[in-house]
């Protein structure tokens, strides 16, 4: 691509410089000529008035030859000059015709005896020589020619300049023409660095170097964003292939365990007495019913990092007086009140994401919840957002304990489980699944002391553009 661009600059700085050059050029050269032209026409002007001068006071031929040779003399000027038949009175300079030589067939001392200015340019001894042939006029009224007068100058120093010209043309050119050159490598640098960085960037991620990311140029705009784009990209692929690693290697490790003392029981029926299996029966059922639990949060996680589900307005207050009615009989259960209190607007949510969220923190709230004592949830407009606020009178959490409280199977040391409580934790996924799926919705959850001595769990959820419903 550099050199598509070198060659695409180089073309158009050619064009434009023959463009100006050639013109300019052609310009000096016709400069030098009709200077040149001027000066002889001039001189020829000026020698015929002191020619025919010489002629009415009767001057001798001899005095003629010497005006002649003075002329040249002086201007360095060729000249010849006849009478009014065409035949040389006088002349002087190299190539010239002798003193009496006719010369009235020759176009321009016939044109010039007609009382008309001639200008040629002719060959003289391998010389190329400008003339300015001009009438010699009589004085008085009717100034009628009586001769005629040629002046030949050398085209040599006109050539000579000329070639200066082109030359200083040629150097000034060259000039530029570096200077583009120069030019035109750092601009094309300057372009196909980025994208230089972008396809060494992009073959080292399809090489499996995951954490390689590309300078961010500021111009052109179109490299800028393609290179954020890139940037994105690679971030985004890093995150989903650390997250399954990360899942692979957290289920394998989960799973053992149930695995593990199923297979124990499952050993133990076949030497056990019959009437003794029950007990056994019973346990291999629990573990069972814990492996469904543990694949449920499992896939409930590994469906919150897809981020290309439809979102649409979902109605926050009878999204909680749902769940609040649904989980009212477990609640009652272990002598705990749900309650409610929710004034705010819809929120944009993938259709059953706030159901999984509100289940799981719910479910670890009862956990921990002592009876007599109330799990309150709590929503609010919050600026260009809802807070949706969970909150519980348990023991509640250290800052430490906060800190790692979204990982994946982590479980605070000592932490309380409850038999027949359905919920999708009971493994250390409850908050690790409400924290991706908040995310994946554009919100933020973040833990708190609650005013209880327990745990708030405190949600910030976009606002749909609807009209809000009213409170529970």
């Amino acid at each position: 691509m550099r050199r598509r661009l070198l060659i695409s600059y180089l073309s158009l700085m050619l064009f434009v410089v023959l463009a100006l050059a050639l013109p300019l050029g052609l310009s000096f050269d016709n400069a030098e000529r009709r200077r040149l032209t001027s000066n002889v026409q001039n001189e020829a002007y000026v020698f015929a008035l002191r020619t025919n001068a010489a002629l009415e006071e009767g001057a001798s031929p001899q005095a003629l030859a010497e005006l002649a040779s003075a002329f040249r003399h002086q201007t360095g000027l060729s000249v010849v000059v006849t009478d009014g038949d065409g035949q040389v009175i006088a002349a002087s300079g190299p190539g010239e015709p002798a003193v009496g030589d006719a010369l009235a067939e020759r176009r321009e001392i016939a044109t010039a005896l007609r009382g008309r200015q001639v200008t040629t340019e002719r060959e003289v001894a391998g010389e190329d020589v400008l003339s300015v042939t001009v009438p010699v006029l009589a004085s008085g009224a009717s100034g009628a020619p009586v001769g005629a007068l040629r002046v030949s100058s050398s085209l040599a120093p006109v050539t000579e300049h000329t070639r200066e010209n082109w030359l200083l043309l040629a150097a000034l050119c060259s000039i530029i023409a570096i200077v583009v050159l120069l030019v035109s490598l750092l601009l094309a640098r300057s372009f196909t660095r980025p994208l230089a960085e972008l396809s060494d960037g992009a073959a080292r991620l399809g090489e499996g170097d995951l954490s390689v990311r590309v300078r961010v140029p500021d111009d052109p705009p179109e490299l800028n964003r393609l290179a954020q784009s890139f940037n994105a990209t690679a971030e985004r692929l890093e995150t989903l292939v650390r997250s399954q690693q990360a899942f692979v290697a957290d289920a394998s490790h989960q799973l053992r365990t149930p695995l593990a003392a199923l297979s124990l029981r499952l050993e133990n029926l076949e030497a056990e007495d019959p009437e003794f299996r029950v007990d056994d029966l019973d346990g291999a059922r629990r573990e069972v019913q814990r492996l469904a639990r543990l694949v449920e949060g499992l896939l409930t996680l590994a469906r919150a990092e897809e981020t290309h589900a439809p979102s649409g307005p979902v109605d926050v207050a009878s999204i909680v007086a749902g769940r609040r009615e649904a989980w009212r009989v477990a609640a009652e259960g272990h002598g705990v009140q749900l309650v409610a209190d929710v004034d705010a607007p819809p929120v944009r949510s993938v259709s059953g994401r706030l159901e999984q969220v509100l289940d799981n923190l719910i479910s670890n709230a009862l956990d921990v919840a002592p009876p007599s004592s109330a799990v309150v949830m709590e929503a609010r407009r919050e600026d260009d957002h809802v807070r949706l606020e969970v909150r519980d009178a348990g023991p509640g959490m250290t800052p430490e304990q906060r800190a790692r409280a979204f990982d994946r199977f982590w479980r605070a040391e000592g932490s309380p489980r409850r038999e027949g409580v359905p919920r999708g934790g009971g493994f250390g996924l409850g908050l690790a699944i409400v924290g991706r799926l908040v995310k994946a919705d554009g919100g933020t959850v973040e833990l708190a002391d609650a005013p209880e001595g327990g745990l708030a769990v405190i949600l910030r959820l976009p606002m749909a553009d609807v009209p809000a419903t009213a409170g529970v």
